[in-house]
């Protein structure tokens, strides 16, 4: 069984969710893990956004999502987003991605929002899909991105 915790109350996951969002996204960005690290610090300050949630179970670390002020720059007027959804390859298809994905949109309308945003590649918008998530847009930026949204 997987719980589902605010990163306030799990920051031992910290080295975890570094290194998967470090290798995962912004390695190849040419920003250091250290750079991860200190998003991390932030998101345990006393600001509702940016926070981060983090999926586990008896055997650790499951998997992990944010909640982000703006994660597209050529879309800054829509907020909040989600980002970073990681889940442990020997978790995947355990239904993780789909608990993280749900907590954090019930998260954003504790915070009062009515809309959250993704930006994912095409071949992700099923996954979104299944979940009420509708697609708003294609071919953004030049990742040619799709921004999905769910509202409550």
């Amino acid at each position: 069984m997987h719980h589902i915790s605010d990163y306030r109350d799990r920051q031992d996951f910290g080295p975890q969710i570094a290194d998967r969002v470090w290798n995962a996204w912004w390695k190849g960005a040419g920003l250091q893990l250290a750079d991860v690290a200190h998003h991390l610090t932030e998101m345990v300050d006393e600001r509702p956004l940016p926070t981060a949630l983090v999926a586990h179970d008896e055997n650790g670390y499951a998997g992990s999502v944010f909640l982000i002020d703006s994660d597209l720059e050529e879309r800054p007027q829509l907020t909040p987003w989600i980002a970073a959804l990681w889940v442990e390859e020997e978790k995947r298809s355990l239904g993780v991605a789909k608990a993280l994905v749900r907590e954090a949109t019930s998260a954003a309308a504790r915070l009062g929002h009515d809309e959250v945003f993704v930006c994912c590649h095409r071949d992700l918008e099923p996954f979104y899909a299944t979940q009420d998530w509708r697609i708003l847009e294609r071919g953004v930026g030049p990742h040619d991105l799709s921004v999905l949204v769910w509202r409550s």
